[in-house]
């Protein structure tokens, strides 16, 4: 494609329209920088992530330590192996039993209708008393449970 020349006086012009090309390097640089911002923001929009996690059925571990379940009941009630508690009791066996020599395992029974918050005190006074193995304890799936009837909880 030819350009005009730099001559001053205008000898070697020609009377040829202007020139209306698209100059492309703008438009390139920044397609460029919004394809780096893209790059850098992307993986920070992907921090939570909904799961709908299937129901299947395991074999159950073997006990091979001494267990102590806690249970949590659709009221907020806790039970310490079946025996009704208060958070503070709780907070109290679980301590002398972070401080026995084995600590027993901490197997945590919690009802789907419970809420998180009491759930989480119960976690936490777990590991403040040094309680560091925890197991969740659930139900195997019913027998009319298939991955395409399964639907999320409210």
């Amino acid at each position: 494609m030819a350009f005009g020349g730099f001559d001053p006086h205008g000898a070697g012009r020609s009377k040829a329209a202007p020139m209306s090309d698209i100059n492309m390097t703008p438009l390139i640089d920044v397609m460029l920088v919004l394809l780096v911002i893209f790059i850098i923001t992307a993986p920070l929009l992907t921090h939570a992530i909904r799961l709908d996690l299937p129901r299947v059925a395991a074999a159950s571990a073997p006990e091979t330590r001494r267990t102590v379940t806690v249970t949590v009941d659709a009221a907020g009630k806790l039970y310490w192996n079946d025996k009704a508690i208060s958070l503070t009791d709780l907070r109290t066996r679980m301590t002398d039993e972070g401080r026995s020599p084995e600590p027993a395992e901490l197997h945590l029974r919690a009802d789907q209708a419970s809420r998180y918050q009491v759930i989480a005190a119960v976690m936490s006074a777990a590991q403040q008393a040094g309680l560091s193995r925890i197991g969740f304890v659930t139900e195997p799936p019913s027998a009319n449970v298939t991955p395409q009837n399964v639907t999320p909880p409210n």
